[in-house]
């Protein structure tokens, strides 16, 4: 059925996860994009989640690393190992027959030819057959079940890891679109400065971000929950616990949550009449993990006065689109929606 005996893939490589859906099966990888390297013998001690717990928390001979930066190639030579393990964690099944599979990445819009380049040839390194990119924006509405191949407009905001996708999509293409590298990573990083200003407290990335997923909102809530955090004493510099209220962690986010409602709207201003119509009336559709922000739907439902929807699998919806790309490949190749550049 699918040909053969390989599998296509189709690869969500976010800054903050990676997703890898297989071609008939759905997705059977979902780990975080991070990298334990050794850097006394530069070998690699651990990849995806197991490499994440060591974040913060590892010998002065170990770095965990995020080769993503901004949904682009930070560190080549350790995305293209990460690359390959996900790949092969993806053919645990399939290691009787190792051959090499067509693989579709998907790539944030607003990246350069260069950076496009980087990541092709390190899917390729990988072990890829042949290496496909797809822009994360239409990738994350054909994964949320949008008519993007009718003359109709559809119009879809990306919330990621390192970058903010929002497009408007029609016939197969993407008449108008903007790319802002400020998503999850920024709200985290709001969160560390503002408990350092406000409090004098150095806390990790892990707990910002625990703080942004159980406190976080777009909106001050009448509801006052609070959490516990610790951290370093930046006076002290000894351990201290701290209670941080979810107004605070709202104040905290309140100017990257506006650089996003800002984009969505830059984007609406280029919209032509015809499609701004059309999205009226299906509304604008929210995906990446940052679209789990409490009431960020209700604030761009607001501040733009169109229908804003949550998508079911917002975390899914990009893996998902890369992996349906794959069966119509011959479409990309024809309206230039991905690139391909063969294994020689």
């Amino acid at each position: 059925m699918f040909g053969g005996f390989t599998k296509d893939l189709g690869i969500d490589l976010g800054t903050a996860n990676t997703l890898v859906f297989v071609k008939g099966k759905g997705i059977v990888v979902r780990e975080p994009s991070v990298v334990a390297l050794r850097t006394d013998t530069k070998t690699i001690e651990a990849v995806g989640e197991q490499a994440k717990k060591m974040i913060g928390r590892t010998p002065g001979n170990i770095r965990a690393i995020r080769p993503m930066k901004d949904g682009v190639i930070a560190d080549f030579e350790t995305t293209a190992t990460m690359i390959k393990y996900f790949i092969k964690q993806a053919q645990k099944e399939r290691s009787m027959f190792p051959r090499h599979p067509n693989v579709m990445v998907c790539v944030p819009s607003g990246i350069t030819a260069v950076e496009k380049r980087a990541v092709e040839d390190a899917t390729k390194q990988a072990g890829a057959r042949e290496a496909y990119t797809i822009e994360e924006p239409f990738a994350a509405a054909i994964g949320a079940d949008l008519p993007v191949w009718e003359p109709t407009g559809s119009m879809v905001v990306d919330i990621g890891g390192g970058t903010t996708e929002v497009a408007v999509i029609s016939l197969g293409g993407i008449v108008t679109s903007r790319s802002i590298r400020i998503a999850g990573d920024e709200m985290d990083e709001a969160i560390i400065q503002y408990i350092k200003r406000m409090y004098n407290l150095m806390i990790g990335e892990r707990t910002s971000e625990q703080l942004k997923m159980d406190l976080g909102s777009a909106l001050t809530s009448d509801k006052q929950e609070t959490m516990e955090i610790r951290g370093r004493d930046l006076v002290s510099g000894l351990p201290k616990t701290l209670t941080v209220t979810a107004d605070e962690i709202t104040e905290a986010l309140t100017d990257t949550v506006n650089s996003i409602v800002d984009a969505v709207k830059v984007t609406l201003e280029k919209c032509p009449p015809e499609l701004s119509a059309d999205i009226m009336d299906r509304g604008i559709v929210l995906t990446g993990g940052g679209a789990l922000l409490r009431n960020l739907d209700k604030l761009l439902a607001r501040e733009t006065g169109m229908p804003v929807i949550v998508s079911e699998h917002p975390l899914d919806c990009v893996a998902i689109g890369t992996g349906r790309a794959l069966d119509n490949i011959h479409l990309f190749k024809a309206k230039g929606g991905a690139s391909s550049r063969s294994k020689r």
